[in-house]
């Protein structure tokens, strides 16, 4: 794969915009894990881009010139759910007025992609379950079984060892879709990509695209962007109904966003020790310093994983994952 810098813009990759970390290590974990099999669960914040990670992994993969089938869990009626996952046979509800197969069948072969399948009613859950460990379905109201050859990569929004926790999901489902997880960053995590998305939403626009000053693309970075990668694609989209092919200064941004939030000048880090001769063990001085917050945070959240994780500003399964590789131990969830 090219360096970072070199990302050929007409590789299926570019559709995930970004230099940072976080974005450049997904675009590699896509090609590592592409051919394989294994289930995919993609966790993020809404709007983060979880659907592109899912629509790389096939394009990228073996799969890539059978079906991509896409369902999204939360837009469906649950009592219409099971119908559009497996089938149904004529008659078998009002309305079935002739055989329709479902989104397993039509993924045959290829992927199917569950969105938002935190949303999912428990009782879909369970014959989910047991589609993914038979790779068999039977349509509604029909008694044939039928054999289903394809790769699940599901998205959720929702931390779904909370929801666990609540009894609102399975946690033998979450195992069989968590085998492989990608976690797409928010969007007020990977700031430095925030002019280059600008960038790309722009150049897909028709007319001559906006473009904003230095200035004004520095108060953007500085955006939280609760809705993320879409409701930044949604901005520009305003900008160039408003100002088409201008250069847009920070003196606009207030009638373009909807909830600005002025720059505040962020605080300067402490200065760090004079660095000894004999050098630093940076590593080590790192993960004491992760303990001594995980530990602090902890104990004021009363041993709380969750409440943790929102204090530290991390998901739930990263602090977690840090717990475990700093040996720190807690009772509570």
């Amino acid at each position: 794969m090219p360096a970072r810098h070199e990302l050929d813009p007409s590789s299926p990759l570019a559709r995930l915009v970004g230099t940072s970390k976080a974005i450049t290590d997904i675009r590699a974990e896509i090609e590592k894990l592409a051919d394989s099999a294994a289930s995919v669960l993609v966790t993020g914040p809404s709007g983060s881009g979880k659907d592109v990670v899912a629509q790389l992994l096939h394009q990228r993969g073996r799969r890539a010139a059978r079906p991509f089938i896409a369902l999204n869990c939360a837009a469906v009626a649950p009592d219409l759910l099971e119908s559009e996952m497996f089938g149904h046979e004529a008659g078998a509800f009002t309305g079935a007025v002739k055989a329709r197969p479902g989104r397993f069948e039509a993924a045959h072969g290829g992927t199917l992609f569950l969105d938002e399948v935190g949303d999912m009613a428990t009782a879909m859950q369970a014959k989910l379950l047991r589609a993914l460990e038979t790779r068999v379905v039977e349509r509604v109201g029909g008694m044939l079984p039928i054999a289903v050859d394809v790769r699940v990569i599901a998205a959720t929004s929702v931390d779904l060892f909370a929801a666990i926790d609540r009894g609102d999901f399975r946690c033998d489902l979450l195992y069989r879709l968590d085998v492989i997880r990608i976690e797409m960053p928010g969007l007020a995590d990977r700031p430095e990509d925030v002019p280059l998305l600008i960038r790309h939403f722009a150049a897909l626009l028709p007319g001559q695209p906006v473009r904003f000053t230095a200035a004004a693309e520095d108060l953007l970075m500085r955006q939280p962007w609760p809705g993320n990668v879409r409701e930044l694609k949604n901005f520009v989209e305003r900008a160039q109904a408003h100002f088409p092919g201008e250069i847009i200064g920070a003196e606009r941004l207030p009638r373009l966003l909807r909830g600005f939030t002025p720059a505040v000048a962020r605080p300067a880090p402490p200065a760090p020790e004079p660095i000894p001769d004999a050098g630093i063990d940076l590593k080590r001085i790192l993960a004491d310093l992760e303990h001594a917050y995980i530990t602090e945070a902890l104990t004021v959240s009363g041993g709380a994983v969750a409440a943790t994780a929102k204090l530290l500003g991390l998901q739930r399964t990263t602090l977690i994952e840090k717990m475990r590789r700093l040996h720190i131990g807690t009772a509570g969830g």
